[in-house]
């Protein structure tokens, strides 16, 4: 195990954030891993014992997306003998089975992390039902209220991923294209109208998740055309990158802490990835940024939290290029997290099986390395 390295604020009395990357580049069989980690999934957290909630960010809808994902990417693979769309209605019944818990999106929860909306879009995309569509569309009342939040994980940006989700199975289908490209362009106009700096729960916020990043993220990979409109706001955001390389979690800036999606360098740098062709205007910019941000986290990104996509190592490595994407990557195996835990190096997870904070997003983050795609996070900006 690489020797601790706790930040200058940190005391000796407290874990450190992230440990020394002082070790030799190296690698894991991606595929032998992934299968190791799918295989922990499905033993550790079966579909009957996930708490319900949490849409595409955790809980059972954020599994049952990860093994339709993969299925198109591994039709042939199976588990227990069981193909992995298989596993995904699995998962997706123990989410149906608790709906009836909730009562809907609310200007408050109307994002990526809504069941209701998630496993909408999740049914129209896999069942081709237009008539899902349709009441994934009508939720656009409740995003589009004034009081409607505008970031990613509860507010209209999640809402954009989810109808882009919905709107990959009906390319041949003019009528629902135009439904879910209206609704999309209805919420869009309600996130441009919403006075600046975008606020989530009071404060200004620069991150993936909660933040204006996330918000011009899915705003421009739903619609490339307002681009434009936006290049100001891209500006300035990354204007106020630290020297470190790292980001601010929220404005006015405080202290430069974490490192991770959510908040921090490596949600910015896999967002600016995603949408950099846009901005044509931003490109010295842009790349100066992303090389700054990446020394930032090679240097504090191998995070003592458990591994994951929204605040892990898992997360950091996809902000990476290749090899060190795939070194980084090698601190998330089952034998690596026992020898973590053992050395008392670890902060467990309070959600260890889902997509953003536990093992659906370690596996998703080999099947990414195995098969080679473009560094991106699944429910975020991989569509």
């Amino acid at each position: 195990m690489a020797e601790p390295a706790p930040p200058p604020e940190a005391s000796s009395h407290h874990r450190p954030r992230y440990f020394r990357n002082d070790a030799e580049l190296s690698r894991r069989d991606p595929y032998k891993q992934l299968k190791a980690s799918l295989n922990r999934l499905i033993t550790d957290y079966p579909p009957h014992h996930i708490p319900p909630g949490g849409g595409l960010y955790g809980g059972p809808i954020s599994i049952a997306y990860l093994f339709y994902a993969l299925h198109k990417l591994y039709p042939e693979l199976e588990l227990d003998d069981y193909p992995l769309n298989t596993w995904s209605a699995a998962y997706i019944e123990q989410a149906q089975a608790n709906m009836k818990e909730y009562p809907g999106p609310t200007v408050d929860k109307c994002g990526a992390s809504d069941d209701v909306m998630a496993l909408l879009a999740l049914y129209a995309v896999s069942a081709k039902d237009s008539d899902t569509v349709k009441e994934l569309c009508d939720f656009a009342a409740v995003t589009t209220d004034e009081d409607a939040s505008n970031e990613w994980l509860y507010g209209r940006a999640g809402y954009l991923y989810l109808l882009r989700l919905a709107r990959g199975a009906f390319k041949e289908d003019k009528a629902t294209l135009e439904l879910i490209d209206d609704t999309s362009d209805e919420v869009i106009y309600a996130i441009m109208e919403s006075p600046r700096p975008w606020k989530w729960d009071g404060k200004a916020y620069f991150g993936a998740s909660h933040g204006s990043i996330g918000i011009i993220t899915q705003i421009v990979l739903t619609d490339p055309g307002m681009a434009p409109k936006l290049e100001a706001d891209l500006g300035a955001l990354i204007s106020y990158q630290y020297e470190s390389g790292n980001f601010p979690s929220s404005i006015p800036p405080g202290r430069d802490r974490r490192v991770q999606f959510c908040h921090g360098a490596p949600g910015v740098i896999a967002s600016l990835e995603s949408i950099k062709k846009y901005f044509p205007a931003l490109k010295d910019r842009i790349e100066k940024v992303v090389k700054k941000g990446r020394a930032c986290i090679l240097e504090r990104g191998l995070l003592t939290k458990e591994p994951c996509l929204c605040h892990g190592i898992s997360g950091n490595a996809l902000a990476l290029e290749d090899k060190e994407f795939e070194h980084f990557l090698t601190y998330t195996t089952g034998g690596e997290m026992r020898s973590m835990e053992r050395d008392g190096m670890m902060e467990k997870s309070e959600d260890p099986s889902s997509l953003y904070c536990g093992e659906a997003g370690r596996a998703w983050a080999w099947a990414v390395a195995d098969k080679g795609l473009e560094k991106r996070f699944l429910g975020y900006n991989d569509i």
